[in-house]
């Protein structure tokens, strides 16, 4: 049973460590409002300033939940503020629960992540606007710990994994990450 336990945690927190998540009703903003979509939608030809203005954005938006993300799990607070500042659900939900679940367990993250994203793709004409964007992260130097007494919870270690998000440009202008997935299996 424990070695299923360790398998569960790694697989449930590895996604943490991505930018993972967890989820619920929703209590901020975004949890009503969708992404831009209908008539509020995009012209159809963008000019490689929007291109690069929605680039910028987005790895912003990136950044920003991988620090929430951190921070919120090192508190073991799925209810941190700044996790509605740079996700959306259902990537925001995953995170939330996938700490909550942690800090049910005794657990939480601490050490370094480090990232290199990149912007894979562009689509200002999509409903709603995306930004593909692709990361090697290297999680060696974080952990998942037992909050006690800070040993390593077995079968949770890290490596250099390729990940992949999608920020999507919401109604207010935002840009919020809403789908993220590390590909564990896969390294870079």
């Amino acid at each position: 049973m424990r070695v299923w336990q360790s398998r569960r945690w790694e697989i449930c927190l590895l996604s943490l460590a991505l930018v993972a998540g967890t989820a619920g009703c929703g209590s901020g903003p975004e949890a009503a409002v969708g992404p831009l979509a209908g008539g509020a939608a995009a012209p159809a030809t963008h000019s490689t300033a929007d291109e690069r203005a929605a680039e910028k954005a987005a790895l912003a938006a990136y950044s920003g939940y991988l620090d929430a993300s951190r921070a919120a799990s090192a508190r073991s607070d799925p209810g941190h503020p700044a996790l509605d500042r740079f996700l959306a659900d259902p990537l925001l939900t995953r995170v939330r629960v996938a700490i909550r679940d942690a800090k049910e367990h005794g657990a939480m993250r601490t050490g370094k992540l480090v990232s290199d994203p990149t912007v894979v793709s562009v689509d200002l004409a999509a409903d709603p606007p995306t930004v593909e964007i692709q990361d090697c992260l290297d999680a060696r130097g974080y952990r998942l710990v037992y909050a006690k007494d800070r040993k390593t919870v077995p079968g949770t270690g890290g490596g250099r994994y390729l990940a992949t998000a999608t920020a999507a440009r919401y109604p207010d202008g935002r840009w919020l990450v809403n789908t993220g997935t590390a590909h564990q299996d896969q390294p870079c």
